[in-house]
């Protein structure tokens, strides 16, 4: 196979740089070794940042985020929630935080407003009524799934390849010294696969320090910083709330579709793919949200997980180093003039929300390198599936489904998917995999955790995509497996109760642990 561009990686940036250079006439080929966000993006807690946790400590990061919030919510407005945000002062936190965060945010032109605390606990009912002031800024709630789908399709659209379950196996390098392509492992089929590429761009964030390694770069500066999040069973707030402090843990939750999500801790680690979550951290987090909403310890948790930020420092690593005190902006590293080896770049840092600009850097870089610099279009071009739509609004999905409720059975009750939906993904999706249609549609991602969608989930995919009973009992084990890993961490009170009648389901009555997958 023969590409202009190779993009290795399938996450928000990866799709993003796809789309960005599919956009300015190059042919791509993007490949992803699982599904697409699968990893970091797929794992963080759906905040479109507004730039004000950074503007004190992280100006430069602070206005990134500012002026890209604006720009994603002109080209992906669908698949925003504009809840807005506000920066409280809590008892726990210094009031005097508020003048360098004021002073943060003009500097980062981003906008902020100090709102009335008695209008603002009226609106918000369960925030602390303890807190001191309280500003509004404009953060917003991202689904991080449908975007990058968007993005995918959209560069798909236009003539790009979108190759999932394709692991980057080893770098071609010629005896120059350049990196010409790469060989892939399809996962799924078995087979080597070997792309000659004019320029391979990295956008494997996390893991990218395991791409150069493959090229003998050895000193990445790559840095994966792991933080938790744990998922509340319904939203506790309608607002993005963050705590008016430095950044810390448990200091921010968000609401996201019909759940919230409080987050996260920071910790160094070494293999972006080893995220063990303990109780402590646990505890800790539930504590830290009882700062922002009392009583947040006795709600329901439905889910914990964790992801790993690609975190970048220049030259070796500092294993001394707090993750916190790393830079949140993003840099493009020039291989042939850091290490001696062409035709590769890599962008480390960043955040979602700046998916866009990392892309743009990148390939702009790409271009510089190569002699053919072609303008940049994705600030006004919308994606396919963006265009002509609106915000996403909590309740829409409810109004759409109340419109089919007497002629379409309902699969899913906790995300209402409904057959013909489920049945169109699985099409379109050539799948066998429940956790990417999961990905795609939110499907068993609700109180249950499937407990009551996932059985004839299973038996419409054998059905539509052909499968034989081994096959189809393998993604179902596959997934309930998936499910238990991020429930068992926080089984109390109604969680648990939620997870014995789901045994009583899987186990008592379809003995899911003897089939024959």
């Amino acid at each position: 196979m023969k590409t202009d561009v190779l993009v290795i990686g399938g996450g928000a940036t990866g799709v993003g740089v796809a789309w960005d250079a599919a956009l300015r006439g190059y042919d791509v080929t993007l490949v992803e070794r699982g599904d697409l966000a699968e990893g970091t993006t797929g794992r963080f807690h759906g905040l479109l940042h507004s730039g004000g946790r950074y503007v004190v400590h992280d100006p430069r990061a602070a206005a990134e985020c500012a002026r890209e919030n604006a720009i994603l919510r002109g080209v992906v407005p669908n698949c925003i929630e504009d809840t807005g945000g506000l920066f409280v002062c809590t008892p726990d936190d210094d009031e005097a935080y508020a003048e360098p965060f004021l002073a943060g945010a003009r500097a980062a032109r981003m906008p902020v407003e100090e709102v009335p605390l008695a209008a603002t606990l009226r609106r918000h009912p369960r925030l602390n009524p303890g807190i001191a002031r309280a500003f509004a800024v404009e953060d917003a709630s991202i689904d991080a799934w449908k975007t990058c789908w968007s993005f995918a399709r959209g560069a798909a659209e236009h003539g790009a390849r979108v190759l999932t379950r394709h692991r980057v196996v080893a770098l071609h390098i010629d005896p120059g010294g350049a990196v010409t392509g790469a060989r892939l492992q399809d996962e799924l089929a078995g087979e080597h696969v070997d792309i000659e590429a004019g320029f391979v761009l990295n956008a494997a964030g996390a893991w990218a320090a395991q791409i150069l390694r493959m090229a003998g770069i050895e000193d990445v500066g790559v840095v994966p910083g792991k933080g938790i999040m744990i998922a509340m069973n319904h939203r506790l707030v309608d607002v993005v709330v963050n705590r008016l402090a430095p950044p810390g843990d448990g200091d921010i939750l968000v609401p996201i579709r019909t759940v919230c999500v409080v987050g996260t801790t920071d910790v160094r680690v070494a293999d972006p793919d080893e995220l063990p979550v303990t109780h402590e951290e646990i505890d800790r987090m539930l504590a830290d949200g009882e700062r922002l909403v009392p009583g947040f310890r006795r709600t329901r948790a439905l889910r914990v997980w964790a992801g790993a930020r690609p975190l970048f420092q220049d030259g070796r690593p500092d294993a001394d180093i707090d993750t916190r005190d790393l830079t949140r902006t993003h840099f493009v590293v020039d291989h042939a003039r850091r290490d001696g080896v062409s035709g590769l770049l890599t962008v480390a840092g960043g955040k979602l929300t700046t998916l866009r600009l990392m892309a743009q850097d990148l390939v702009d870089a790409m271009g510089e390198q190569r002699g053919d610099a072609r303008p940049c279009q994705t600030h006004t071009v919308q994606p396919p599936a963006s265009r002509g739509q609106a915000f996403y609004t909590l309740g829409s999905r409810l109004r759409s489904r109340e419109a089919t409720l007497q002629d379409e059975q309902l699969i899913c009750e906790c995300e209402l998917i409904g057959r013909r939906r489920l049945e169109a993904e699985i099409e379109t999706r050539h799948s066998a995999n429940l956790d990417d249609i999961r990905r795609s549609l939110r499907l068993g991602m609700g109180p249950c955790q499937g407990g009551f969608c996932m059985y004839r989930a299973t038996g419409i995919l054998h059905r539509v995509e052909r499968l034989d009973g081994e096959a189809a009992a393998h993604s179902l084990l596959n997934f309930l497996q998936e499910r238990w890993k991020g429930v068992w961490p926080i089984l109390y009170g109604d969680q648990m109760r939620q997870a014995r009648l789901d045994d009583w389901i899987f186990q008592g009555l379809l003995d899911v642990e003897h089939l024959a997958a």
